[in-house]
């Protein structure tokens, strides 16, 4: 499969993100910014959990017998969704989510050159480096 198709579905993933992020502030305004995140996340588990009644094909079970640090990838993602409830309201879906990638992109810049949380290395270039340090200027044109 040609790699182009998995480019557009991570543009169509970051396109949701904005959606989500946008809806749940409004909802957070109506029912508490916790209670929007806690929402979130519970249907996102019972659709999830049909999903796996179908579909899964994986070893559920490992969770008990992973390391414990891979395991708290859920919290971070409880910390970002909840976050961005809190702060769309107060700074607009476009910021938000502006500097969330210019966060993505500087962490995932020192992930990939260090290798880190086992991920393949690659060399931080200089054209990285420029692109980040243009992000951040868009984003501050967009402030």
């Amino acid at each position: 499969m040609n790699k182009f198709i998995f480019y557009i579905l991570a543009i169509v993933a970051g396109i949701f993100l904005s959606i989500e992020g946008a809806m749940y502030a409004v909802l957070g305004d109506s029912i508490g910014e916790l209670e929007s995140s806690l929402y979130n996340f519970a249907i996102g588990t019972i659709i999830l959990g049909i999903a796996l009644l179908f579909l899964g094909k994986g070893k559920l079970s490992y969770a008990i017998k992973a390391p414990k640090w891979q395991l708290t990838g859920g919290i971070l993602g409880v910390i970002y969704l909840t976050v961005l409830v809190f702060i769309i309201p107060m700074i607009g879906v476009g910021l938000a989510m502006g500097s969330v990638v210019v966060g993505q992109m500087i962490m995932s810049a020192l992930i990939e050159h260090y290798g880190i949380l086992g991920s393949e290395k690659r060399p931080l270039r200089i054209e990285k480096v420029v692109a980040i340090i243009l992000m951040i200027v868009a984003l501050t044109l967009i402030y």
